[in-house]
This record gives structure tokens, C-alpha cells and sequence, in this order.
């Protein structure tokens, strides 16, 4: 080789060993600019999973606010859609001892059904309960 080749072999190697340098710069750089970007995504998934809980909560709030009107606005109505009229049979069974179309007194009625068989007791009051008129 010629003292000229020897020269352009030698700024060959050094180019290329700069080029490499450089490569290597850039890559470590794009790592680091790789990992910033996960962090603002992760930042920014946190922002929006924020804004997403608090839309939640204020249809959860507007759920719960629904469902109590609702309940107040049917709690009346229940109660008239329970009841029932009892037979006539226990009716006059009840009216003998003193009970009359009222809210039944528990010890009273225990009193009056004392001559019933136990089944007949719990057909009894299963029809006073039934008919809202033990609470």
C-alpha cells in the first residue's frame, strides 16, 4: 500500500469510528425520549381515568337521586297494592272479640285466635298480613 492509501484508510477508520460514536448518541438518546414518552402517556392515562371517575360519580349520584324519587313516589302506592280484603269468615272471627277494621294489636289477636288450632292461627294471620293490617 502507498502512503496514500495508507491516509484514506486511516480517515476511513476514523469516519467510521465517528459515525459509530454518533449511531451510538442517538440510540441512547431515543431511549431516553422512549421512556419520557411512557411517562406522559402514563400521566396522561391518569388525567383521563380522573376525568372518567368523576363523570361516573356524577351518574352514580344521578342514579342514587332516581331511585329515591322513585321509592318516595311508590312508597304510598305500596302499601295499597298489598292489600287485600279478608274473608268473610275471619272477618266476623275477628270482629266476636273486638277487632275491628284497624291496625290489629299482636297480643290482642294472640288472644282471640287462642281457640284456633296452630294452623289455623298462621292462615290467619298470614291473611292479616297479607291484608296490612299487622305490621
Amino acid at each position: 500500500m502507498t502512503t496514500d492509501e495508507k491516509e484514506i484508510a486511516e480517515r476511513l477508520e476514523a469516519t467510521t469510528a465517528l459515525l459509530e460514536r454518533t449511531l451510538r448518541g442517538l440510540e441512547e438518546r431515543l431511549a431516553a425520549a422512549g421512556a419520557l414518552s411512557g411517562e406522559i402517556e402514563r400521566i396522561s392515562a391518569t388525567v383521563e381515568q380522573t376525568r372518567r371517575e368523576a363523570e361516573l360519580a356524577e351518574k352514580l349520584a344521578a342514579a342514587e337521586r332516581e331511585i329515591q324519587a322513585l321509592k318516595a313516589a311508590a312508597a304510598p302506592t305500596a302499601l295499597h297494592a298489598l292489600r287485600r280484603t279478608l274473608p268473610s269468615s275471619t272477618t266476623e272471627m275477628l270482629a266476636k272479640h273486638g277487632i275491628g277494621d284497624g291496625p290489629v294489636d299482636v297480643r290482642t289477636l294472640d288472644a282471640a285466635l287462642a281457640g284456633l288450632s296452630l294452623e289455623q292461627r298462621i292462615a290467619v294471620k298470614t291473611q292479616l298480613l297479607r291484608a296490612g293490617a299487622i305490621a
